[in-house]
This record gives C-alpha cells, sequence and structure tokens, in this order.
C-alpha cells in the first residue's frame, strides 16, 4: 500500500527514525530523509516528491527546483527562507512556506542571554580566569555598566524581535527599533520607540540586536562602515541570518574598541572555513576577540521542545497541501 502513496522528502539535517514527520502524514505520505550538505546529493533522489522539507544545511536553486516533477509545497523548516530560490518556485506555480514561530522564545532568549553574558562580563572573566587567574578580582575586566536606561537597540521587529524587546524591556532597558516595514503605531501597542534609519538606531545603541531577514537590501548591513556608526564600546548580536553581518570587520571593531563584545551565532557559511578571519581573531589568544567575542554554532533556535516544533509544524504543512487544505505561511 505504501508504494501508492505519495512521497515527502527531507532534504538534510533530519536524519534519525522520522518518527514526528511518520507520525503527522501516516496514511498520506511517505517519509524519507536524506541528510545532504550540498545540492548536488538531491540529484535522483527529489524529483518524484510531492512536498519537500528544507532545513538549512544546503540550498534548493532554481536547477533542482526545475527537476520537481510534481510538487505541491517546499516548506522551508524555520523562519528564514533566503536558502530558496522562492521566486523561481513560484514561476513554477509551487508553493513555498516557512514556519515563522517555532523558535521565537528560544532565539529571543539566546540574544539576550549572549547580549548579558557581554554586557555583564561573564564570558570574559571565565575566559580571563581560566588562563591567567592572577588577581582572582573583578577589576581585571573593562568598565561594566548598569542596563536600565541604556539603549536595546532592535533591527527587524518580527516575531522574534518583539519578543527580545520585551525581554529587554523587563530588564529596565531603553527599547528602540529600526523597521520601516512595521506600521505606525506598532511601538505604542509594544511600549517601544521606532527610529527612521538604521544609523540613528546604531549611534543610539549600547547593545544592537538584528532580527531581520536576508534579502538584498540587509546583505551586509552591519559592516566596517556602518559599524562606526555605533558607540564606542557598543555590543553586537546577531541570532538573524550570517550574511546580515560582513564578520570581517568584526576583529577590527573589537580591535580599536567600537565594539566592547560580539555575539555571533550564524555564519555566511556553515560550518565554517578555518581560514574565516572572524574564526582566526576568536581563537587567537593575543587577539581581543579571544576573550570578547562569542561564536555559537546557528544553536539559538533550538531546545527539543522546540526542535520537535519546527519538525512537527513542517510536516502538518506537507499534511495540509497533500490533503488539500488551506496552506498557511506561504511566502511566495
Amino acid at each position: 500500500m505504501n508504494q501508492t502513496l505519495p512521497k515527502v522528502v527531507i532534504t538534510d539535517f533530519i536524519n534519525d527514525s522520522l518518527a514526528i514527520e511518520k507520525e503527522v502524514l501516516e496514511g498520506i505520505a511517505t517519509v524519507e530523509a536524506f541528510d545532504a550538505y550540498d545540492e548536488m546529493s538531491l540529484h535522483g533522489k527529489i524529483e518524484s516528491a510531492k512536498a519537500v522539507m528544507l532545513y538549512h544545511n544546503l540550498s534548493l536553486t532554481a536547477a533542482t527546483i526545475e527537476r520537481l516533477e510534481d510538487c505541491d509545497l517546499i516548506v522551508r523548516c524555520g523562519v528564514g527562507f533566503d536558502n530558496v530560490d522562492h521566486s523561481y518556485a513560484r514561476q513554477r506555480g509551487i508553493p513555498v512556506a516557512n514556519v515563522p514561530d517555532y523558535g521565537t522564545e528560544e532565539v529571543a532568549d539566546s540574544a539576550i542571554g549572549m547580549a548579558l553574558a557581554l554586557t555583564r562580563g561573564i564570558h570574559f572573566y571565565n575566559q580571563r580566569m581560566r588562563s591567567n587567574p592572577d588577581p582572582w578580582m573583578y577589576h581585571v575586566s573593562p568598565s561594566l555598566y548598569r542596563h536600565r536606561g541604556r539603549v536595546f537597540g532592535i533591527v527587524g521587529m518580527g516575531r522574534i524581535g518583539t519578543a527580545t524587546a520585551r525581554r529587554a524591556l523587563a530588564m529596565g532597558m531603553d527599547v528602540r527599533f529600526y523597521d520601516p516595514f512595521k506600521p505606525d503605531g506598532y511601538d505604542k501597542a509594544n511600549g517601544v520607540s521606532r527610529v527612521e534609519t538604521l544609523e540613528e538606531l546604531m549611534r543610539e545603541s549600547f547593545i544592537l540586536s538584528l532580527h531581520c531577514p536576508l534579502n538584498e537590501e540587509s546583505r551586509h548591513l552591519i559592516n566596517a562602515k556602518t559599524l562606526q556608526w555605533l558607540p564606542e564600546g557598543s555590543y553586537l548580536v546577531n541570532t538573524s541570518r550570517g550574511d546580515v553581518v560582513d564578520t570581517d570587520a568584526i576583529p577590527d571593531a573589537l580591535a580599536s574598541g567600537r565594539l566592547a563584545g560580539a555575539a555571533i551565532d550564524v555564519l555566511a557559511e556553515e560550518p565554517p572555513s578555518p581560514s574565516n578571519p572572524l574564526l582566526v581573531a576568536w581563537r587567537d589568544p593575543a587577539h581581543p576577540a579571544y576573550e570578547r567575542l562569542l561564536i555559537n554554532p546557528h544553536s539559538a533556535f533550538y531546545c527539543e521542545e522546540g526542535l520537535e516544533d519546527m519538525r512537527r509544524k513542517g510536516a502538518e504543512a506537507c499534511r495540509r497541501a497533500l490533503t488539500g487544505e488551506r496552506l498557511r505561511n506561504i511566502i511566495n
């Protein structure tokens, strides 16, 4: 009987028993996972898929989408969808959906946690005391400052940006955001302030937290030039998409003191090359980045419950497509 069922394929990231996806799609479709790390590995495997679930280890370009014979839906199992050519999929008549709400709390918690690890000296003290415990005293840290009343700047006030804003408000910070796509009044409804330009936000921010999608306007939005807009001794946190920041500019910004610290959860290339200038500085005990830069492996979204949500919601999107229900979260 299973031979007659349509096929749902999971391109990457997932490589276990698929119990969650099989439970959601039982009697509706078979499920197969490839755990691929490059698009070429999918050749000859996904052409007959009725639905495709895509994570973040690879991209689906027009070349692959062109080969899909009878696909009803591509699901980007995550918030960002820059790794699927959704415009070409639309030309082919294939809807592309994302899963925009699976890890809102986790990413917001991570952004705040990373910011606090830097601005309260937690990461610095841990690094310094491990390598040089004499003197065992608080004053080995650069100056630390009270958070209350300082500006927490947010780029992108979507679900995650808004959740982060509420956490920063609870800390007594002055939350301001830049998001030209948000309607008037959103600031008042959430007890925050909006600014009209990125430069204005950056010039005011003690902490700058990035929560925008990646597109041609936001690619390298934060770079050597725009980093100079930040006040001396400010902090940068990126839990959005890797290419929103030109990370080659961060080591110099840390060395000059423009940045007192930076936390990077996402990189343009994952896993990164060992020769990546950011990683070279991060691993160098002689560079300020060694004590003032946090790098995580694209993990801000992760918790057991959040991962299950992401998988279940992705599979449910496929079920709706295959059973003719109304589709949700279509981005193309």
